[in-house]
């Protein structure tokens, strides 16, 4: 079995989310700008709380309400993707054509990205032998760092 690669670096979009937004019809204020510049430049999976902090640090005019109201928004249009990684906050990232996975550190709640082939052919498999084919799928592991009793053991 191949090792998934661990650093996974997502590439960048072929259109920036701002033109994604205007393509979609949407109305982009000044706000919504900012907004949409955090989001893009988010190497991480910021909340709410989090990209409003980065937006009001570019823009202080930038309310929480108008981020939820834009969050939401970009989500609906489906330029964004919400995930609950089990520690009772939606965070965010950008779509992206390239597949990836995420391993939750549940001890950090860092987000790890990811992708294994290997994974992704035993999904197909799975699949095909119960009768199915795959269109879809989201995959998050959570787990805790190996720490020095857990490597020797």
């Amino acid at each position: 079995m191949t090792a998934p690669r661990i650093q996974y670096n997502k590439p960048p979009n072929d259109q920036p989310l701002e033109e994604q937004c205007v393509s979609k019809g949407m109305r982009m204020t000044d706000q919504r700008r900012v907004i949409a510049r955090v989001l893009e430049q988010s190497l991480d999976h910021p909340d709410v709380e989090e990209l409003h902090r980065r937006a009001n640090a570019v823009d202080n005019r930038i309310s929480i309400s108008t981020v939820y109201r834009t969050v939401k928004l970009f989500e609906d249009a489906g330029i964004i993707e919400r995930h609950d990684f089990r520690d009772g906050r939606s965070r965010y990232e950008t779509v992206n054509e390239d597949h990836h996975d995420h391993l939750i550190d549940l001890r950090s709640g860092r987000v790890v990205e990811f992708r294994s082939e290997d994974i992704e052919r035993l999904q197909v498999i799975v699949a095909r032998e119960l009768g199915f084919r795959l269109v879809d799928h989201r995959l998050e592991l959570y787990g805790v760092p190996l720490d020095d009793k857990d490597k020797a053991g």
